[in-house]
């Protein structure tokens, strides 16, 4: 296969132009072509405003080793066809029970396929509801509603990924191609073929929400169930020779029928995700062993997206994409300051999951047509900043952040200007950018809500990106709080096997502690796919259980 880099094409252009490129490039003809794909896209803003999008196109061509002879241009590979991604049944010991996955985030929900696919016939648990129903309850609490416990930004079908950017990209890499795997199966389930090239895909909450739904309807159409409105309270477990524990038996509560069962099984796959703070205290309490980690805190800063898009392309074209960015610093104190989870034609939104506690997310439909663009600003904060020897101290830390938000905004997202943050005074209004945000609001002084270093160092983390994006330290830029849940405060520890040390729990995904984002958490729902399949053996097509 031929691999060529480097095809820069200026912004607007035909969509045949890269192929015509890469041929002109390899001297053949279009009847020489076998097969032709973009294998990777990315925006060049270097010379704004004149754009460009940098290609790498692959090619199988009739007589390869005559263009082979006749090429010297470096940027032209011969590489060998990549192997699709395959999970390997190799497992012998036959399952007594039928696997239970906890969580319907991208975690579960790509372990939950792939087991099913293969035979193993998952039954999958959800505390909150189906997506559907699941954001009419979204809706009605940004409207004012009261806050559902069980079904929210956090809690419920798709997972707190459901409401946000959808971003696709990871830094993780060379992982037995499960990157690949994860973009295929989003693509066959309704993503955007672009997903599979651009540099930075992404694919927004709206059609999210139509691939959680297609991938669960697969999911039962391989013999899997999934049980939406029940809750995981618990886990019965059994001691081994040699000591040690193993788990038996998963206790749920059947929320919407009111009653409580045991559900016994071998193997359960924990992917509860970074808000499931009930049952971090369940697993403390049983003796299953977890670490305090560093994680990140901070608030959200708005800007209006065509002043983005002018400073990052040099120009306004409503044909380009909402402009993005990222941002790093480091506060004087030697704190990292970094942008996260930027949200180019977003929405703020109210993402608390616990009563009389307030956490904010960003999110963006897959249009990115919004008015404003905003981005998480955030702080490194480390177990020396929690205090104590408590494994769930900075869980703690956490819900006093968001305890002091709901107090600073009266049950609303506190917002506050960036000038007035910088002075520690409430605000009134800005005249710079309007907050676009998905619940109630309320001006107030988001300064108050943090440790002094820490909102001195996001103080300084701004200054420093105004000296990379001019203009991004406004007066008017407008700040929200608090951005509380940027990853999982606890790592649930595991082995070789991707076991706790309970033998049967299988901590998964980004409540775990083992991903950062969508793709990633996907990616590790097929790795503990693949630990589990190792071990055990599928279902026989008649088999009961």
């Amino acid at each position: 296969m031929i691999q060529i880099q480097q095809l820069n094409l200026k912004i607007p252009h035909m969509p045949d132009a890269v192929r015509q490129k890469a041929l002109k490039t390899l001297h053949v003809r279009e009847s020489d072509v076998v097969s032709f794909k973009i294998a990777r896209r990315s925006l060049d803003a270097r010379k704004k405003p004149e754009l460009f999008y940098v290609y790498t196109a692959e090619l199988c061509v009739k007589n390869e080793a005559s263009v082979r002879r006749n090429i010297k241009n470096k940027n032209i590979r011969f590489v060998k066809k990549e192997k699709p991604y395959r999970a390997v049944l190799s497992g012998d010991i036959p399952l007594k029970k039928r696997p239970v996955i906890i969580g319907t985030g991208p975690a579960g929900l790509f372990c939950g396929y792939q087991l099913a696919r293969l035979g193993y016939r998952p039954i999958l648990l959800e505390r909150g509801k189906n997506v559907r129903q699941r954001m009419l309850d979204v809706e009605n609490f940004w409207k004012g509603g009261a806050l559902n416990k069980n079904s929210n930004v956090q809690f419920g079908e798709g997972g707190a990924g459901t409401f946000s950017d959808g971003k696709l990209n990871t830094l993780v890499h060379g992982s037995g191609g499960r990157h690949e795997e994860v973009l295929n199966i989003f693509h066959q389930f309704g993503a955007p073929e672009e997903i599979l090239y651009d540099s930075k895909p992404h694919i927004g909450t709206d059609i999210l929400c139509r691939i959680v739904e297609n991938m669960r309807e697969s999911i039962l159409s391989y013999g899997g169930e999934v049980r939406f409105g029940s809750l995981a309270e618990g886990f019965e477990l059994t001691q081994v020779d040699g000591g040690g524990k193993a788990l038996s038996a998963v206790l749920v509560h059947d929320m919407e029928a009111g009653r409580h069962y045991r559900l016994e099984t071998q193997a359960a796959v924990l992917a509860v995700g970074h808000s499931a703070r009930d049952t971090f205290e369940v697993l403390e309490r049983l003796g299953v062993e977890m670490v305090r980690k560093s994680f990140a805190v901070g608030l959200r800063i708005e800007h209006p997206q065509r002043f983005i898009n002018k400073r990052q392309y040099g120009m306004e074209d409503a044909s380009l994409p909402a402009a993005s960015y990222k941002l790093t610093a480091r506060a004087a104190d030697g704190r990292g300051v970094y942008t996260f989870c930027m949200c180019p034609g977003g929405y703020v939104v109210n993402a608390s999951s616990e009563e009389g506690r307030t956490a904010v997310n960003g999110m963006s439909y897959s249009k990115r047509d919004g008015e404003n663009a905003n981005s998480a600003v955030v702080v490194t904060v480390t177990p020396e900043d929690f205090g104590g020897e408590n494994v769930l101290a900075g869980m703690e830390f956490q819900r006093e952040l968001e305890e002091r938000a709901y107090r600073e905004g009266g049950g609303k997202i506190p917002v506050q200007t960036f000038r007035d943050y910088c002075r520690n005074i409430a605000s009134q209004g800005s005249d710079f950018v309007v907050p676009q945000i998905k619940g109630g609001y309320a001006w107030a002084n988001v300064r108050r809500i943090f440790p002094e270093q820490v909102a001195a160092a996001i103080e300084a983390g701004i200054f420093s990106f105004d000296r990379k994006i001019k203009g991004y330290a406004a007066d008017g830029a407008v700040l929200s709080g608090v951005e509380s849940r940027t990853s999982s405060p606890v790592r649930i520890i595991r082995d070789d096997s991707l076991q706790s040390s309970v033998r049967g729990i299988y901590p998964c995904g980004e409540g775990a502690g083992y991903a950062g984002g969508i793709t990633s958490a996907a990616m590790d729902g097929l790795k503990v796919t693949e630990s589990i399949i190792k071990t055990y053996r599928p279902f026989d097509s008649g088999g009961k259980v």
